[in-house]
């Protein structure tokens, strides 16, 4: 065990640089544009093949509508990206 330091202002300095407005967008976006598919087809094998929903099969019922949720998380990444830009450009002109 290390004995505390006497002085705690002779370490190196600290800076934190928050992340850029956006970025959470960015990484939200794309976990849910890659766990969308995931996760449909999941639910779409657990239901089985024995019955139909809606006259198809429920593996490609829920594959599909993975698409699609991932389709909105491919949406809101690119909000983010465009929100991370636009602040690297204003940035980076003031």
């Amino acid at each position: 065990m290390t004995p505390e330091p006497d002085n705690p202002e002779a370490g190196r300095p600290i800076r934190l640089v928050p992340v850029p407005p956006g970025m959470w967008l960015v990484v939200l976006g794309a976990g849910v544009l890659v766990l969308g598919p995931l996760f449909g087809f999941l639910i779409g094998t657990v239901l089985g093949t024995e019955r139909e929903t809606l006259g198809m099969s429920p593996i490609f019922l829920f594959l599909f509508l993975g698409f699609l949720v991932a389709g909105a998380g491919l949406g809101i990444a690119a909000l983010g990206v465009r929100r991370v830009l636009h602040h690297r450009s204003t940035a980076a002109s003031s």
